[in-house]
């Protein structure tokens, strides 16, 4: 609540005008609404127990080989960040990952070096959709990016971010991955099914919804009128409204509305309170606030040091912007900074139209995996450290920042780079 509050102060104080209320609310309500309607598809999937039999299905595949259980939870907690936001990946995915090592009877280092994992991967393989992260939500509505433009760009860019962290982290947690786990202590992932009419049809819905993004969001209803005050007016569909959709099916399937008098599984009204409300007031909040600092402080100064990276060639504009991004990023939170370097984006003059596109894909970059160098970083990564809390686990901040400094430095640069060279292709 402190981040309303502060946006409340700013509002009274005149710095914030209600203006300013009206164009934040506008940029940011699709975004606010695809995130929560995620969020509600997560938990009636975790509620469902599709994310724990998933689990231990996984543990099962790994064959009782420690490398191996160490790749497929970073795969699906990659895939769980590209379609279902990285918020379910820290809120849910983590939890689940604890549990299973509990079972698994492995050691608390080996434990705390998976749940980093599963940390790390949350932001930096949420770079693939824009309904991955709420920051490419914002940069897509702000910059109108289409769904499927979006994604040509940064799916190939996010196969890279996902293999350099792998390459990264394997280097650096391959001494703590156990060589062999027994699977005996596991029980059967049937077990874990709740809502058997959920699981059954869960992964099929998902795929509905992500193609549903492509084939829908592109649409658009020309309404030709004399009885509108725009004459010719063109209303697109937005990724929100997709996305609740998709919530509302998993809502029918698990409160059998079609089926009155069947036996409901999952509590509906459980799953509405354990939505993340106080989060999803802080993003509001602080891009209120956003817009006031950008207006006193930052807008020109930024736009001018973007504009001289845009002098030393695509390659470097795009290593300059991400770093800059992950500097704001990790020391005031990703979400004012990808506002406030969208603004400075957006004023910058004199630059090519492919250099401008070329620094908003870097901006994302950078606040998303730039974020991870410190816990305020991201939001996610602060959720996380909650999550390690309520499991017996701790990492002091001194900590994460010895091991998060290390692992996402080469991570954002090796990124960025693959950006360098994917991007001319695509415009070519």
């Amino acid at each position: 609540m402190t981040a309303i509050a502060g946006a409340i102060l700013a509002l009274f104080a005149g710095v914030v005008t209600w203006q300013d209320l009206l164009a934040v609310g506008g940029l940011i309500s699709n975004a606010l609404l695809t995130v929560t309607a995620l969020t509600l598809i997560s938990l009636i999937l975790d509620k469902a127990g599709l994310f724990r039999t998933s689990a231990l299905h996984i543990a099962r595949w790994g064959f009782g080989r420690g490398r191996l259980l160490f790749l497929l939870i970073v795969l699906l907690g990659a895939a769980i960040a590209a379609l279902l936001t990285n918020y379910a990946t820290a809120l849910i995915w983590t939890p689940i990952v604890i549990e299973l090592l509990l079972l698994l009877k492995l050691r608390p280092i080996t434990a705390l070096a998976f749940t980093f994992i599963t940390n790390f991967i949350a932001d930096a393989a949420s770079l693939a959709f824009p309904v991955s992260n709420l920051v490419n939500l914002i940069s897509v509505d702000y910059f109108n990016i289409s769904f499927l433009r979006y994604s040509l760009v940064m799916v190939p860019v996010n196969a890279i971010a996902i293999i350099a962290s792998l390459g990264v982290l394997w280097f650096y947690f391959d001494r703590y991955l156990p060589k062999t786990y027994r699977l005996t202590p596991l029980p059967h992932p049937d077990l874990a099914v709740r809502d058997s009419l959920i699981c059954r049809w869960g992964f099929t819905i998902l795929g509905l919804l992500l193609l549903s993004y492509f084939l829908l969001e592109p649409l658009s209803l020309r309404l030709s009128t004399p009885f509108l005050p725009t004459p010719n007016l063109t209303l697109s569909l937005p990724v929100g409204v997709i996305a609740s959709m998709g919530a509302l099916v998993l809502l029918a399937l698990a409160g059998r509305w079609f089926q009155p008098q069947a036996t409901v599984v999952i509590s509906l009204p459980q799953v509405w309170r354990e939505i993340p409300w106080q989060e999803i007031l802080f993003s509001l909040g602080i891009y209120i606030l956003v817009i006031g600092v950008q207006k006193a402080l930052l807008s020109l100064p930024l736009s001018q040091l973007l504009e001289g990276l845009s002098h030393w060639g695509l390659t470097f504009a795009i290593t300059g912007t991400g770093f800059l991004a992950a500097l704001f990023s990790a020391t005031i939170n990703n979400l004012p900074a990808i506002l406030i370097n969208a603004l400075a984006i957006q004023n910058t003059t004199g630059i090519d139209p492919a250099m401008r596109e070329a620094m908003v894909y870097a901006n994302v970059i950078g606040c998303n995996i730039g974020a991870k160098i410190t816990p305020l970083g991201s939001l996610s990564t602060l959720l996380w450290l909650n999550v390690l809390i309520r499991k017996g686990l701790f990492m002091t901040w001194g900590e994460y920042l010895r091991l998060s400094i290390f692992l996402t430095l080469p991570v954002l640069f090796i990124t960025l780079l693959g950006l360098a060279i994917w991007l001319p292709w695509l415009i070519a």
